[in-house]
């Protein structure tokens, strides 16, 4: 049975009970990739997918999923719409969203990445490995080398008209490698995402992974103190994801972020806009109409260091009285609805990073940092992380630095920028979010080494 003919017969049946629904259809195909001593070590290919019911059940919502995509399905389902809503207790309602005005297409789909045959994409894995291997005698093994492709197509129908749909398709590849010199060792990584296959160039990624890794060997720790950090690009966007929800609604009105009651007041340097661009080409959160329905929209999330919005789904924006900004999310068929970011970066700035490290005469530029989520406190916005990078002497890299942590606050972090470069750099996707910084220039943060 088609999707549309199997919602229309859930509406017909279900309205005998429910005063409104809603229907959520995801198909899900994968392709992973994995390469070991030029032989595929990895090679999958799923598909995965289903539907769920959403229903107001009593003036309560309830949820419903099954991954079996016919009319036999239609009884279990809106039982259990009616079972699971007895047990919610949330004063806040929840509402079927009759539809925005308008939506703004965006093309998040390309047939040429889907018609690639498996054989160019299995050549592809193989030739970055061997590629990294021949580089540099240092390069002793590469522990990571993968492919990645996801196709995802999602429908959502409601008993007020909504009814749309979204096919999109993208790529990435990632390579680690390490090298070693006597007895020092080191690792080195890269990566690229998109969904047109001919930016995916081997060799390129292959030789940021072992230039990282050599420009490492020999590193030591430094004397502890506070410097000036340049934090790059992939680095500083990794910590605003890892902090992206305390721009949440939700978060906010459970006391979870202290961005409570800041609407409209500076809580960043004047040099910082931070957007969510769910049109962006080539965004991993691109799309068209968020988790509810609700068109999607561009956001200035911070203008030149004031707040000006959180992100919204319907149930927390009538709370504070102002429209959803298509943020709401839906992690799966099976999950309930959350609020993520789309595409959220920082606009890039004027500055090269050359001009940046001239700008400093004894510092730091921290090129990762590790346990980001497990070393940080969303809440407080505290954060003890170890990093390495390299320390900067008179405007110039002097030598590579590990064996140091940096600790600081997210919220000061973000007052104490001085400079914004403009190398604007996305990280790998998490979730339904994909963030991107250029690289930033903070005035101070301690750092414990020596």
């Amino acid at each position: 049975m088609e999707n549309k003919e199997l919602i229309k017969k859930m509406f017909e049946k279900g309205k005998l009970y429910m005063s409104d629904m809603e229907a959520y259809v995801e198909k899900v195909k994968e392709i992973n990739i994995g390469v070991f001593n030029g032989e595929i070590d990895r090679y999958n290919i799923s598909e995965s997918g289903g539907l769920s019911l959403r229903g107001i059940f009593d003036g309560k919502m309830g949820y419903s999923y099954t991954e079996k995509l016919d009319e036999s399905s239609i009884d279990m389902l809106i039982k259990d719409v009616m079972e699971n809503g007895k047990f919610i207790d949330s004063i806040d309602k929840e509402e079927i969203f009759a539809g925005s005005e308008e939506y703004r297409k965006v093309d998040t789909y390309n047939s040429k990445l889907h018609d690639i045959p498996l054989k160019g994409k299995i050549d592809f894995v193989k030739k970055l490995e061997k590629e990294a291997l021949s580089l540099d005698n240092r390069v002793v093994a590469v522990n990571t080398c993968i492919y990645g492709e996801q196709e995802e197509f999602r429908n959502i129908a409601n008993t007020k008209g909504i009814d749309l749909e979204e096919r999109t398709n993208l790529a990435y590849a990632y390579i680690s490698v390490i090298v070693k010199d006597g007895e020092d060792t080191k690792t080195g990584d890269s990566y690229v995402i998109s969904n047109d296959f001919s930016s995916f160039d081997y060799q390129k990624l292959a030789k940021e992974a072992v230039e990282q890794a050599i420009s490492m060997l020999g590193a030591s720790s430094i004397k502890s103190g506070d410097y000036p950090v340049i934090f790059r690009n992939d680095v500083f966007a990794n910590i605003i994801e890892a902090f992206s929800s305390v721009f949440s609604a939700e978060n906010v009105h459970k006391g979870l972020s202290l961005l409570k009651d800041k609407m409209g007041e500076k809580v960043a340097c004047s040099l910082l806009t931070l957007v969510d661009d769910p049109f962006m080409k080539d965004g991993t959160g691109t799309r068209y109409f968020d988790g509810e329905g609700t068109a999607a929209r561009f956001n200035k999330v911070i203008e030149n260091g004031v707040l000006k919005t959180y992100f919204y789904d319907w149930k927390n924006a009538k709370i504070d009285g102002v429209s959803s900004t298509g943020n709401a999310y839906r992690n799966s068929y099976k999950s309930a609805i959350s609020i993520s970011p789309t595409n959220l970066y920082i606009l890039n700035g004027k500055n090269s990073l050359n001009s940046m490290m001239n700008s400093i005469d004894n510092g730091l530029i921290i090129i990762n940092a590790e346990g980001l989520h497990a070393g940080l406190n969303a809440v407080s916005g505290d954060f003890s992380l170890f990093c390495y990078g390299y320390e900067i002497k008179n405007g110039k890299i002097r030598r590579p630095v590990n064996q140091i942590t940096m600790a600081g606050n997210f919220y000061e972090l973000l007052k104490d920028i001085e400079m914004i470069g403009d190398d604007l750099k996305f990280t790998m996707p998490n979730g339904g979010s994909y963030v991107g910084s250029p690289s930033v220039k903070i005035k101070k943060l301690s750092i414990s080494g020596e």
